[in-house]
């Protein structure tokens, strides 16, 4: 599959980033948020909060700053050849900040009392990480790609 965030970088990009850690980082994601539909409440609602707080360091550090980034640099990486190509970490930056504002939404309103809200924010964004970790279809980096489109045509 061809994959439109792997496409040279501009000059301007920061360093690339191995495209198998973020994957990774999803399937991680994707287990905790399976497992948030699975608990009643509360305990669905403290496991929510914890991928809110991974969500908040992968949009503030990238997805390498994150606690499943460390898994993937200890754990993984080292069994795995090098990458054939690297990608720019700024798409992947920018879905951890769409999967922030779902989830983060989601906790919010459950906080304030509606009931539906962690289970709703739970299936949304696990959609986006099941298909980045099984399919490497990242949703919110094709956002990002969409947007740095219409910029330019804007611009």
């Amino acid at each position: 599959m061809s994959n439109p965030q792997s496409a040279a970088a501009p000059a301007d990009a920061p360093a690339g980033i191995d495209p198998r850690g973020p994957r990774v980082g999803a399937g991680i994601t994707a287990v905790l948020l399976i497992v948030v539909l699975l608990l009643p409440s509360p305990a669905s609602v403290v496991v929510l909060a914890v991928v809110v707080a991974s969500f908040a360091l992968g949009a503030v550090r990238g997805v390498g700053g994150t606690w499943q980034g460390a898994v993937y640099r200890r754990l993984v990486r080292p069994r795995l050849a090098a990458p054939t190509e690297l990608e720019d970490p700024r798409p992947p930056r920018f879905a951890q900040l769409v999967g922030l504002v779902i989830t983060g939404l989601g906790l919010l309103l459950a906080l304030f009392g509606v009931a539906w809200a962690v289970p709703v924010a739970a299936a949304l964004a696990l959609v986006a990480a099941f298909l980045n970790a099984v399919f490497g279809l990242c949703l919110g980096c094709e956002m990002y790609l969409l947007g740095v489109r219409l910029r330019s045509r804007a611009a």
